[in-house]
This record gives C-alpha cells, sequence and structure tokens, in this order.
C-alpha cells in the first residue's frame, strides 16, 4: 500500500477505488487490507459506480439491497437469444420441427404484413400448414452469471417475445420457457396459451412476455421455444411469424 493511502478520508478513496474497473475491485482490490474489503463489500462504493456510469433509477435505489450485484447485472444487461430476428437463417436454433413446408425466414413487412415497431428489426420467421417449433438453450454460466449469483440473488429473468399474422390467413403460436437445473430438471415453467389470430387480423405485431423472479435456487439454463401455423392448412408459409425473441436476466 503506498504512504499515506490509510490515512484518506474514506470519501476520498472509494472516489479512487471508483475509477478501477469493477472485476478488479472484486477479485484484486477486496484482497488489499480490510479497509478495502469492507469498502468493495459495502453500498457507497458501488452506489456512487451506478451513478456516474447512469445506472440508477428511482426504482433500483429502493429494489437494490445489493448494490454490487445491481451494478454488475446491469452492465451485463444483453439479450441471450442469438439470430433472434432470423439474420443468420436457422443459426444457433435446434430442435426445429419444420411441420408442413418448415420455416422460413422473410423480409419485414412481408405479404399481407406490417412493419416491426422497431425500425432495427428487418427480418422474421414464419411458420407453415402443420406445426413448426424451435428452440434455443441458455447457459447463464457461459454467459457470465455466476452461480452463487443465480441461487442467493436470483435476479429477474425476463422473456420476450413478438408475434403476428398476415392479414389474409388465421394462425396460431405458442410460447414454452423453462428454467432448468444443472441435470436439466424443470424448476420453473411458462407456457402460454395457443394464441389464435383470426383470418381477417389487421397483421400486426403483438409483444408476449414473462418474468420469472423467486425461482429458487440451481437454475443454471433457460430454455425457450416457441412456435406456430396456419389455420386454413394452405400450400407455403400463412402461418404465424415471430421474431425479435429475448431473454434478458435483470436487476
Amino acid at each position: 500500500l503506498s504512504p499515506g493511502m490509510e490515512s484518506l478520508p474514506e470519501a476520498v478513496l472509494i472516489r479512487i477505488l471508483a475509477a478501477i474497473p469493477a472485476v478488479d475491485l472484486v477479485l484484486v482490490c477486496r484482497l488489499v487490507c480490510c479497509q478495502w474489503k469492507n469498502l468493495v463489500d459495502g453500498a457507497a462504493l458501488w452506489i456512487l459506480k451506478c451513478q456516474q456510469e447512469g445506472l440508477t433509477g428511482a426504482e433500483s435505489e429502493e429494489d437494490a439491497e445489493n448494490w454490487q450485484n445491481f451494478y454488475f447485472l446491469s452492465k451485463k444487461k444483453k439479450n441471450l437469444i442469438k439470430n433472434p430476428c432470423g439474420e443468420e437463417d436457422l443459426e444457433h436454433w435446434g430442435e426445429v420441427e419444420n411441420g408442413g413446408d418448415g420455416w422460413k425466414i422473410e423480409e419485414l413487412p412481408g405479404d399481407f404484413g406490417k412493419e416491426f415497431p422497431s425500425e432495427e428489426v428487418h427480418k422474421y420467421f414464419v411458420t407453415s400448414y402443420e406445426w413448426c417449433r424451435k428452440a434455443q438453450v441458455i447457459d447463464l454460466r457461459a454467459e457470465g452469471y455466476w452461480e452463487e449469483l443465480m441461487d442467493t440473488t436470483q435476479p429477474r429473468i425476463v422473456v420476450r417475445d413478438w408475434y403476428a399474422g398476415r392479414r389474409d390467413a388465421g394462425c396460431l403460436y405458442e410460447l414454452c420457457v423453462k428454467l432448468l437445473s444443472e441435470n436439466e430438471d424443470v424448476l420453473a415453467e411458462y407456457k402460454s396459451e395457443t394464441v389464435t389470430i383470426p383470418q381477417d387480423n389487421d397483421g400486426s405485431w403483438t409483444e408476449i412476455s414473462h418474468t420469472f423472479s423467486k425461482y429458487g435456487p440451481g437454475v443454471r439454463f433457460v430454455r425457450f421455444e416457441h412456435g406456430g401455423q396456419d389455420t386454413l392448412f394452405w400450400k407455403g408459409w400463412y402461418g404465424a411469424r415471430v421474431t425479435s425473441s429475448s431473454v434478458t436476466v435483470e436487476p
């Protein structure tokens, strides 16, 4: 420890430590001495880091019992679903069920369709005249969510998907998401009803979402599956359209 560091007022020391990357604070600075360990384990340092990086919201200040976890979860937050909009064909999607003529990727807005609410989304997946399903399994540890965090903090796991029909055809849509243990036992599950879109629909996109919380220890994987079909059994791709699927781990 450089001479004089231990005599600095705590508020000054916190400001110095707040300039250090979070991973180094936890893995290196905690080990320097008792005072530094207490500061890294306390709230003040992380509240300052959150403020400096714009991670505070009115809701977070009440909820974040553990500011260090709040900081890490906020920084890491991203969509864990790969290829959510079909930009890479069916890459990253497994257990694919190709009923009828199978899955197809089309450009928005598509025939008898509507533009998507976000300009960043350009494509969608479309189903056929028998059930088409596809799934993706997210390995939470591989994505950087360590076991103690999942077991103790149990951060919210937020699932979202978007679906639409085409105006000239009726269709069905389903979403099923499971939280799995190390051995792939189901610890929590969300299953939508089978959504029916009538033939004379307006082609608009609908968001469906579910938040898992207080799901208990042991969650290591998230299995996301969705699918659909048309209700007219027309050859081709008249079934449910899906895009912009997401799974996020949130503070």
